[in-house]
């Protein structure tokens, strides 16, 4: 069922566990996660950027897909349908009026002050109609570089000033993490994951969960991270089975045999992540 991810997120912090946040980019990419999260009965929330929502053709398409194929599949969990990276005001305001249960307003790249005006404009919108909102404070390192700035790492003041006076229901520090593929090993600051997590007592959201560590994540959900961004992970491991399958049926031309093909390497990847973040059964 479609829901806001407020409770999912609240129960994952307490009892110190997280909730996957997987990227969708098509109607296959969330067919498959709908249905390995249903088959382990774990609640999840899909993430849309607004480059897949330009993609799949809009905000409303993205809603009706997700909607249909929650109905269609008879998946009974807990799925919140999330703005992930939202640039403006205005593209969460979309979002949310176009039937999306969570949004992330990320105006990290402004100072501190246009950050929380930007932000506590979209919590004033999106909490009356029952829509969650995440923010981010600090940079998140991009695929550009694969190398986290130190110099960006979220400021423990700053995430408190920018959680107390907005609202927002969940909080994504910038502590170490990338977009896309690392270079080099992530240098997670868990000592201020800790120190944020204690003053807000609220759900953490760690972005670029792909290159991090099975380790480095137990460390982090024990810090206070109850969400975790995965995208490129899936993306390789598809990219990966479909590739092998294209070099071995050279004369398979038909696109659902191709983007089929990379079903179950996606799936277990999937699989892996919930059993890790301790989600199975939580639903």
């Amino acid at each position: 069922m479609l829901v806001n991810a407020k409770k999912m997120l609240e129960d994952a912090h307490r009892e110190k566990y997280a909730i996957a946040h997987f990227n969708i980019n098509n109607l296959e990419w969330t067919r498959f996660i709908l249905e390995e999260c249903q088959k382990l009965n774990s609640p999840v929330i899909l993430g849309v950027s607004e480059g897949a929502i330009r993609y799949m053709g809009g905000y409303h398409v993205v809603v009706s897909l997700v909607k249909s194929l929650i109905n269609d599949l008879s998946i009974t969990i807990p799925v919140a349908l999330h703005l992930d990276h939202g640039s403006s005001v205005e593209s969460c305001k979309k979002a949310v009026d176009a039937g999306f249960t969570s949004v992330m307003i990320d105006a990290s790249r402004y100072s501190v002050d246009e950050n929380i005006r930007m932000t506590k404009e979209v919590v004033e919108y999106a909490h009356p109609k029952g829509i969650t909102v995440e923010a981010e404070i600090g940079h998140v390192g991009g695929e550009e570089d694969g190398v986290a700035d130190e110099l960006a790492y979220a400021k423990v003041e700053d995430a408190i000033r920018l959680a107390k006076e907005t609202g927002i229901d969940f909080l994504a520090p910038a502590l170490g993490s990338v977009h896309g593929i690392y270079k080099g090993e992530p240098k997670l600051d868990f000592r201020r994951m800790k120190q944020i997590d204690d003053a807000l007592q609220m759900p953490l959201v760690l972005h670029g969960g792909s290159g991090i560590g099975d380790d480095l994540i137990r460390e982090a959900i024990r810090c206070g991270i109850s969400k975790l961004n995965i995208n490129t992970e899936l993306q390789l491991a598809w990219n990966q089975a479909v590739r092998e399958f294209i070099e071995s049926n050279e004369n398979v031309y038909d696109p659902r045999k191709v983007i089929k093909a990379g079903e179950m390497a996606m799936k277990q990847a999937i699989d892996h992540k919930l059993q890790l973040l301790g989600s199975v059964n939580k639903a």
